[in-house]
């Protein structure tokens, strides 16, 4: 866009000098006087006055484009001053030649995910503020009794304390782990996996937890399914976390359904349970940072971070509910056969 740009103005700059050359050569060439030669006098036409009438022109026509093309583009730079001084609310007004409007739908985007992100960043630290909050006020009010003699210190006061102080640790790991993931930092140690040992790994993991809940664990896995290159770690933390969710929301005698299936070359994964489902209003939600129902007992990380840990082996996922039908979690990774 912006050698287009350069290469119009280029090339008007040029013609300009051409039509002040061809004008000038006019008037040197005829300079004033009959036209025509020998006795035919046709009449007397003044071509010295040729020369600046095509130059004033020339001028107007110039000066014309010229403001037609800086004004939208000192549009873009008032507001990008704007946006500079912190203003991201900020917006270029689209207009002028094509290449310049553009611009300023390129510059208007990137400040609006500017907005955005900045946006994202107050509701993340609100949020972690929150979360820390609780348990910061348990491990402090313990702390304070047993220092004042209110509590002594019995091994019950101090596992509450260590409980407490778990959670902090556990929310600040998995923003880390979010954070780089989605930084792209994050170190993936991949493996040829066939799927069918990432689902019966995740059964074996909560067999226990399920008969306990009296919730039925289900594999099903389509045969000769493509090989996939993966972390299993971080593959499985995602599978877990799917399960996990799906039992904490699927009531006694209910299924939990662990799949995979081909999809053209890919594969794609799934944890379907028969719960109660997620509302419309929250489903397009899931997959954000600290988005949770409101009985929820988790950080709400989970799904952001199975989200960011399927895009980082470059999948997608997907979520997919109906109230009182329970729910199905998707996310599709590469094949390498």
């Amino acid at each position: 866009m912006r050698g287009r740009f350069f290469r119009r103005i280029a090339i008007g700059i040029g013609l300009f000098f051409l039509f002040v050359f061809v004008a000038g050569w006019l008037g040197a060439a005829f300079g004033g006087g009959w036209i025509g030669r020998g006795d035919d006098h046709r009449g007397f036409f003044p071509w010295f006055l040729v020369f600046p009438a095509l130059l004033v022109l020339g001028f107007v026509a110039f000066g014309r484009a010229i403001r037609r093309t800086a004004g939208p583009i000192g549009g873009v730079m008032d507001a990008a001053g704007k946006v500079t001084e912190g203003d991201l609310s900020a917006r270029a007004d689209v207009q002028g030649p094509a290449d310049v409007r553009d611009l300023a739908r390129s510059f208007n985007r990137m400040a609006e995910r500017l907005e955005a992100n900045e946006e994202q960043r107050r509701n993340l630290l609100a949020d972690v503020a929150h979360e820390l909050r609780t348990p910061l006020s348990v491990i402090r009010a313990h702390v304070e009794g047993m220092a004042d003699g209110i509590y002594e210190p019995t091994a019950d006061h101090l596992a509450l304390i260590a409980d407490e102080a778990s959670v902090m640790g556990r929310l600040l790991d998995d923003l880390q782990l979010l954070s780089n993931a989605e930084a792209g930092a994050l170190r993936l140690h991949r493996e040829r996996l066939e799927p069918r040992e990432l689902l019966e790994s995740a059964e074996a993991t909560f067999r226990a937890q399920a008969a306990e809940a009296g919730v039925a664990l289900v594999v099903e896995a389509e045969e000769d399914l493509p090989v996939v290159d993966v972390d299993p770690l971080r593959i499985g933390e995602v599978v877990a976390n799917l399960v996990s969710n799906a039992l904490r929301h699927t009531p006694t005698r209910g299924t939990i359904t662990i799949a995979a299936a081909r999809e053209g070359d890919d594969v794609t994964f799934s944890v379907t349970d028969t719960g109660e489902g997620i509302p419309v209003d929250e489903l397009a939600h899931v997959f954000v940072r600290f988005a949770r129902s409101a009985e929820s007992r988790g950080s709400g990380l989970g799904l952001a971070i199975a989200k960011s840990l399927v895009q980082a082996h470059g999948g997608t996922i997907s979520a997919e509910s109906e109230p009182g039908n329970g729910t199905s979690i998707r996310f599709t990774l590469p094949g390498t056969r």
